[in-house]
């Protein structure tokens, strides 16, 4: 029998899932195993942590691993890259796969195939694949240049969204439920708070400002409306660069649009700023029809290590 391991490496978190042909046996959760994130030894560690805890739950050795897929954000950056590549060729058995965190995500809803992903989560990203494998992506470059769509950025333009508000004399549930969130007795200290270094996990702000909009409250139902239109634009570039990129190899796909899946957390539970998404692409693309629910990226790494990439 085969057995199968994936990985998907984020800068905060690292999922693994040992399959066989047919079922996932066993998954864990760790610490980022992201050298731009953290220090040899704890990557070491958790890695290490993971590896013993999948043979533990499944009864599967790492010497039994035929195939093992990798995505990671930054897996062309040679101190991410060289470090994973040495780490698992260490402990796993097998053939090494490694790609980026985008593709397994696209894999996960497409299996090779053609198709645009949405993923916004802490921060967003959005990529396009076309059926032979030519990839883009617009966005994703960090919370100070983009994430639009994305938990920190909703967090924080619903911060100033509320104090904009406050200025032209609008009134806001913002401020009060903010407060409560954080701990905060004041005004003055939200103030202090949000604008200290290191900067505040604008990101947890999400929940609230979601609340305030189910509530009533239009200052942050607009900001949510906002950032699904901004994330909207974003998928427009992608879809127009798919079929520009089909049209310029003659094929049938520059006449076809897309399927659009969705990944990430603000895409799964903020629905306002997915219906705002969808709303705003569908003004330059009509019959653009979006995917159900969300997609869990780590399958897109089983589905590779599976196959090799082979649809």
């Amino acid at each position: 029998m085969a057995f199968f391991l994936a990985l998907d490496v984020g800068g905060t978190k690292t999922d693994y899932v040992l399959a066989d042909e047919t079922r996932e046996l066993a998954r864990v959760r760790t610490g980022t195993i992201k050298r731009l994130r953290t220090d040899a030894q704890t990557a070491t560690a958790n890695l290490e942590e993971a590896l013993a805890e999948l043979s533990t739950r499944s009864g599967v050795s790492m010497d039994s691993i035929t195939r093992t897929c990798v995505g990671a954000a930054g897996e062309t950056v040679p101190l991410v890259s060289d470090w994973l590549r040495e780490s698992i060729a260490a402990r796993v058995a097998g053939d090494l796969i490694l790609i980026g965190d985008v593709e397994i995500a696209l894999d996960a809803a497409f299996q090779g195939g053609a198709g645009v992903l949405v993923l916004a989560g802490t921060g967003s990203n959005v990529a396009g694949r076309t059926s032979d494998g030519t990839l883009t992506t617009a966005g994703g470059w960090g919370p100070a240049l983009a994430d639009q769509g994305s938990g920190h950025r909703i967090g924080l333009e619903g911060l100033r969204a509320a104090f904009l508000a406050r200025d032209e004399g609008r009134s806001t549930l913002l401020f009060d439920a903010v407060l409560e969130f954080w701990q905060l007795a004041s005004l003055d200290l939200l103030v202090e708070y949000a604008n200290r270094h290191p900067a505040p996990d604008f990101s947890r702000l999400t929940e609230v400002i979601l609340s305030c909009a189910n509530r009533g409250d239009e200052v942050a139902a607009a900001v949510l409306r906002k950032q699904g239109e901004d994330l909207a634009w974003l998928v427009r570039l992608v879809i127009r660069r798919l079929q520009s990129a089909s049209a310029a190899t003659g094929s049938s796909e520059q006449n076809t649009l897309p399927s659009v899946a969705f990944a990430g957390s603000i895409m799964e539970k903020v629905q306002p700023v997915r219906d705002a998404l969808i709303a705003t692409v569908r003004k330059e693309f009509p019959a653009i029809q979006p995917l159900d629910g969300v997609i869990d990226p780590i399958a897109g790494a089983v589905w590779r290590a599976r196959t090799g990439g082979r649809s």
